[in-house]
């Protein structure tokens, strides 16, 4: 039981994409267990993945406002995960138009909010949070490291010397670590920008306004990133910058029972306890590429080689093929005949896996993994170590903070496009699994660090604690 409600309001505002929405919601929910009264903006089709926090949660209400019309994206998708990876930068200015029906939502509520909570991409909140006279918290679901660089990207806006060479280097000589990337490595949304195109424009428009926002709210901890917290706080002059992560972890410690996050799995989750029950501690690869990739049929029989070649067993979650979305409607083929060749030791998920129950058992000891910040907080609280493949947005930055200073994976591929040695891949997948890995023992060391963070006492404990009572504290401004 949470505490009693309290008549603080706070309006949040979750981006359409399942990495986003998921770690906003967990965060909701803490906020709701705090007492805090909520409000959450959605569209009508993204409604059922609230519904176990609504169900949980009386004092939670929607905002239903209806998804705005746009010729890039395809009538009836609402979430990013039923377009094509290149719809995150036309999402932006798309969901702009919700501008106006929040103002007179807002100016007819009996108690409005007191505060904003919005999502990273949703810049332009900061705004309406001014000309509403409330404070705006941004919410980043990536960690501080790669804010640090989206941040620094949109501030100092540098510019390739050859448009056409993906692999010229960028430096970030003001971040901790002095950081260097490969162009190909640098956010998508970022490379997207054309000087002059109106939503060009408004997306940088969008980041600015992040950085002048009262508050940032990160799904990190401190012990993680202590030092890109410290340079966020430096960057931003002020310390108004909490670390609140993992917070499916935090999630996890508040329910009876076990989520299913992003939606129902395509597959038995008891069946599948039940065949990874009978497989040797540490002995199995999982294999995932979020909600958003899909491997090319190249990459797909790749992939399938090397797991035959290393006669490991495996769980493979493959993300069904996005309708719609050009040649991806191809893509992600499995080879024939694979899943009868290897059906003694591998099973195969098509479409939404169990992902932390899976990284949790007992029996998997290794993830091959895009990287994504949720999928990374996943395998640290699990002890997991991780065999990277980095392909857009933050996923690369994630990748060196887990390979290079972190010691917790290994990298064995990166790009959309690149297709691995199934061989070398092999090889990966046999070593990772083997005894006194230093990637194993560095992991054991982040799980524990993280389970710490949100225990009584911890960093993330108090940086939640501190957050709830800002907002307590706070009072609607005279405009």
């Amino acid at each position: 039981m949470g505490k009693p409600v309290n008549d603080k309001h706070v309006l949040v505002i979750p981006f359409p994409a399942q990495g986003h929405m998921i770690p906003l919601l967990d965060l909701t929910q803490q906020l709701a267990i705090s007492g805090l009264t909520i409000t959450i903006l959605v569209t009508p089709k993204n409604l059922p993945i609230l519904s176990p926090l609504l169900a949980s949660h009386s004092s939670i209400q929607t905002l239903l406002l209806p998804f705005p019309s746009h010729p890039s994206i395809p009538a009836g998708a609402e979430n990013t995960k039923d377009m094509p990876a290149t719809s995150f930068f036309t999402m932006m200015p798309v969901l702009g138009q919700l501008h106006d029906p929040l103002v007179h939502w807002f100016n007819t509520h009996p108690s409005p909010p007191c505060a904003v909570i919005s999502d990273i991409f949703l810049g332009w909140t900061h705004r309406l949070a001014t000309e509403l006279g409330v404070r705006r918290f941004v919410f980043s679901p990536s960690g501080a490291f790669a804010l640090s660089i989206i941040y620094s990207l949109w501030r100092e806006m540098p510019k390739r010397t050859n448009h056409d060479n993906q692999t010229e280097v960028i430096s970030f000589p003001k971040l901790p670590n002095a950081p260097k990337f490969n162009w190909r490595s640098v956010s998508t949304i970022y490379q997207s920008y054309v000087e002059g195109d109106p939503d060009s424009e408004f997306v940088k428009q969008g980041f600015w306004d992040d950085m002048a926002s009262w508050g940032l709210v990160i799904n990190t901890f401190t012990e993680l990133e202590k030092v890109y917290l410290d340079h966020l706080r430096a960057e931003l002059g002020h310390d108004r910058i909490w670390g609140v992560g993992p917070l499916h972890l935090l999630a996890d410690e508040s329910s009876s029972e076990p989520k299913q996050r992003g939606g129902a799995s395509s597959v038995s989750v008891p069946e599948l306890m039940t065949w990874l029950d009978s497989c040797e501690d540490r002995k199995v690869v999982y294999i995932c590429f979020g909600s958003q990739a899909v491997l090319t049929n190249s990459q797909m029989a790749a992939l399938a080689s090397a797991l035959e070649k290393s006669r490991v067993r495996f769980v493979w979650s493959v993300k069904n093929p996005t309708r719609g979305t050009g040649n991806s409607d191809k893509d992600g083929v499995i080879p024939v005949g694979f899943e009868n060749r290897v059906e003694d030791r591998g099973r195969v998920i098509k479409g939404w896996a169990p992902q932390v129950s899976i990284l949790n058992h007992r029996a998997v000891g290794a993830f091959l993994t895009h990287c994504g910040w949720n999928s990374v907080f996943e395998a640290v609280v699990a002890g997991v170590p991780m065999l990277a493949w980095p392909m857009r947005a933050d996923q690369f930055s994630n990748a060196t903070l887990l390979v290079d200073y972190f010691k917790v994976a290994t990298k064995v591929c990166e790009g959309p496009q690149t297709v691995p040695d199934s061989t070398e891949l092999a090889r990966h997948f046999v070593e990772l699994l083997s005894e006194n890995r230093v990637e194993r023992e560095k992991a054991m060391e982040l799980r524990n660090a993280a389970v710490k963070a949100i225990k009584d006492g911890g960093s993330s404990a108090r940086d939640l604690e501190k957050l709830v009572q800002q907002i307590e504290e706070l009072e609607i401004q005279s405009n």
